[in-house]
């Protein structure tokens, strides 16, 4: 199925999506908005509500342009609390940029001059591509997520209508107020007395949100993962959760994600209630939650070696993270040694130069270093080779400065091209930051021993080149084709913990 292109038509495309609303498709939540003439509201695919007539329907590319048509949104199907659009990590181009800067919160904290100067091109280009493409420019774009957020707010929190307003974003109470009105066709207070039988968070400061996912999701290899690398102090396995410590534009938090068959169960200790927004959005990211599934293993499973890795534990997700710096980093720490090893190096490394924090729910202590300290340090607290002591030193001065920027908005191309300048900075290490940070779904690490073994064990090359020309079969999700390649290890990244 095409991108929706905003408004009814004759398109080949509308029958498909016609077909998607008549058997309320879950698949295509978060793809496109389907708004209804006859009740002016808008809902996602697969809301329950009878099929309205074909002709009362019109379908928008984003919440934000059925907002601006007029359209609020249904109090049935909640389309605000859909996984977003898959489109936005798998792409490379200014408008997925974009909508991953918005996501994370750019436009409220820097304006649309600040998205702008961090993509690198005009206000006037920015405006004019999304609005091709979404329907709405940047503010009706990040008004609708101010929106999303002010709902989960007054729905999740015990935060009083003001302080909500102003953590949601908004400039004002009254602004708050009337976009939560024309939005959801209540006021605040109206949306919290629905929500009253929800039991308040009982820690101070603490949220507990329902973040959604498109099904299958194999929780072992992302959960897995993450648990098996956590270093001690900023990352923990505990009651079958996975906790962090995160630094955020406003201030610091911890997070706590716990798996679930339908849903992630988050739980947000923020010392700023204004980095929610940041916070859920690199939580989605860390587990991949807006990925396609479906999609992936279909063209995956087009192989005949991977489609037997699919069937056994289809919806792998790539193990991402919250902070790309942090990531790069910890990849140069993790050239040529084991997990174990590289997990001691970390931990030496954050006990020395990392912030301390409060965690008045488990043992975390410390947030990673930020690439300053580390650029700074004093060169024997960096316990480990010369020559991997002078690459991580150099690659944290170059992402201090600016010269390597692996950002949310971050050019994978362009990022990619100055990682590999940097001295001690491999495939391996670009790779490997591309895939986990940056977030291509395209990234590949053919030198890397693990795969290498998969390979050979099913009859792949299992030399660099001849291996990278037979995964271009692979090809757009070669990230996803590594984590089944991982998944036929006796690892312990390949397991949920007990």
């Amino acid at each position: 199925m095409e991108r929706p292109s905003g408004e009814r038509g004759d398109s080949p495309d509308m029958a498909g999506r016609l077909r998607a609303v008549q058997s309320k498709d879950t698949r295509f939540d978060g793809w496109f908005i389907t708004a209804v003439t006859s009740t002016g509201i808008y809902c996602r695919p697969s809301c329950p509500a009878l099929m309205p007539k074909p002709e009362n329907i019109r379908f928008y590319p984003s919440a934000a342009a059925a907002q601006q048509a007029g359209f609020r949104a249904c109090k049935r199907c909640r389309p605000d609390a859909t996984p977003g659009s898959p489109e936005w990590n798998e792409r490379a181009d200014l408008v997925a940029r974009a909508m991953r800067l918005i996501a994370d919160g750019a436009v409220d904290r820097d304006g649309v001059p600040g998205l702008a100067a961090r993509l690198g091109y005009s206000v006037r280009q920015v405006e004019r591509q999304l609005r091709a493409e979404l329907g709405a420019g940047p503010l009706a774009l990040a008004r609708a997520q101010r929106a999303q957020t002010a709902r989960m707010l007054i729905e999740t929190s015990t935060l009083g209508m003001a302080d909500a307003a102003f953590a949601a974003g908004f400039a004002s109470v009254r602004a708050f107020n009337d976009t939560v009105r024309e939005v959801f066709a209540l006021s605040p207070t109206e949306l919290r007395s629905r929500a009253a039988a929800r039991a308040p968070a009982p820690v101070s400061g603490a949220l507990n949100l329902r973040l959604p996912f498109r099904a299958p999701l194999c929780p072992d290899n992302v959960f897995g993962h993450l648990a098996a690398t956590a270093v001690p102090g900023v990352e923990e396995w505990r009651d079958g959760a996975y906790r962090r410590t995160l630094r955020l534009p406003h201030g610091t938090g911890i997070v706590t994600l716990r798996p679930g068959p339908e849903h992630i169960a988050a739980r947000l200790a923020l010392t700023d209630p204004r980095d929610l927004t940041a916070a859920i959005s690199r939580c989605r990211r860390l587990l991949d939650l807006d990925a396609d599934p479906e999609a992936i293993d279909a063209d995956l499973r087009a192989d005949p070696v991977m489609a037997p890795l699919v069937d056994k534990a289809p919806g792998r997700r790539v193990p991402r993270t919250v902070d790309p710096d942090e990531f790069a980093i910890r990849a140069v720490l993790g050239q040529q040694v084991s997990t174990s090893a590289a997990r001691t190096h970390a931990a030496r490394i954050v006990r020395a130069h990392g912030g301390e924090i409060t965690d008045a729910e488990g043992g975390l202590t410390h947030l990673f270093p930020e690439a300053a300290a580390l650029r700074d340090a004093d060169p024997d607290t960096l316990a480990m080779p010369a020559s991997r002591r002078a690459a991580l030193t150099t690659l944290a001065a170059a992402l201090a400065d600016g010269t390597v920027d692996l950002g949310t908005g971050a050019d994978w191309t362009e990022s990619r091209a100055r990682l590999t300048e940097l001295p001690g900075i491999g495939p391996w290490t670009v790779e490997s930051v591309a895939m986990r940070a940056l977030g291509d779904p395209d990234a590949f690490l053919p030198t890397d021993l693990g795969i290498r073994f998969a390979a050979r064990d099913l009859g792949l090359p299992s030399t660099p080149g001849a291996l990278t020309r037979r995964a271009e079969a692979w090809r757009p999700w070669r990230a996803y084709a590594v984590q089944y390649l991982w998944a036929t290890g006796d690892h312990p990244i390949n397991l949920l913990p007990t």
